[in-house]
């Protein structure tokens, strides 16, 4: 069985903001046994696995991009769609636009901490398109 649908994750500030409650939501009835891939359709934002429990993870995440891709460097050329657009593409490249799961007894299989971030890297952003894939 494969099953594939699309959907939009609501809009969000920039930061990193666990989102597997929505995803969640969103998903076809999920088989016993499979894998779910994530995929979001943009390339400013980024989606990835981490810690969900303690809501600093987030904090300290978004500090040290800011840190490693700041926002006004001199050298660069794409800044049309304003300071934070090419850093954002910069650290969507750097994350990730897919995410592969396993599905065990009919859920997303994730660890005990773990949950399923969006990482929205645009002062403005609208709302996010994930695909979600069902193999099973």
């Amino acid at each position: 069985m494969v099953a594939q649908t699309s959907f939009r994750l609501t809009a969000r500030p920039r930061g990193f903001h666990v989102v597997t409650g929505e995803i969640t939501r969103n998903l076809p009835p999920l088989p016993e046994t499979g894998l779910l891939h994530l995929f979001i359709q943009h390339t400013s934002a980024a989606i990835t696995v981490n810690e969900a429990a303690d809501p600093d993870v987030l904090v300290d995440f978004e500090s040290i991009f800011n840190k490693l891709v700041p926002e006004n460097m001199p050298f660069l050329v794409h800044t049309l769609e304003g300071p934070d657009d090419m850093p954002a593409h910069i650290k969507a490249a750097m994350i990730g636009n897919t995410i592969t799961l396993p599905i065990t007894n009919g859920r997303i299989n994730l660890g005990t901490w773990q949950g399923i971030y969006l990482c929205e890297f645009r002062n403005r952003a609208s709302a996010r398109s994930l695909v979600a894939t069902v193999y099973g």
